[in-house]
C-alpha cells in the first residue's frame, strides 16, 4: 500500500501509540489504511457506529514495526 496523504502530519511511533491505546481504552476501534516501508496511515472510528473521526500518520520506522502484521483494533496486539 502507498500513503495516501502527504498534507497529514507525521507524528512519532510513541505518540502513535499513546494515541491508540488512548482510543481503544474509550471503547473506539482503529485501522490501518495504508502502510509502505516509508510509513503507516491509521483511520480512528466512532465506537457507536465505526464513523471516521481522524486520520493519524507516522513515518517513523518503529510505528511501521509497531503495526507490523496489524489490520486494526480487533487484532491482537
Amino acid at each position: 500500500m502507498t500513503m495516501t496523504n502527504p498534507w497529514l502530519p507525521s507524528i512519532p511511533a510513541a505518540e502513535l501509540l499513546e494515541r491508540l491505546q488512548r482510543w481503544e481504552a474509550s471503547g473506539a476501534t482503529w485501522h490501518v489504511l495504508t502502510r509502505s516501508e516509508r510509513g503507516v496511515t491509521v483511520s480512528l472510528c466512532r465506537c457507536d457506529d465505526g464513523e471516521e473521526v481522524e486520520r493519524l500518520r507516522s513515518e517513523d520506522p518503529a510505528a511501521v514495526t509497531l503495526l507490523d502484521g496489524r489490520t486494526g483494533s480487533d487484532d491482537a496486539g
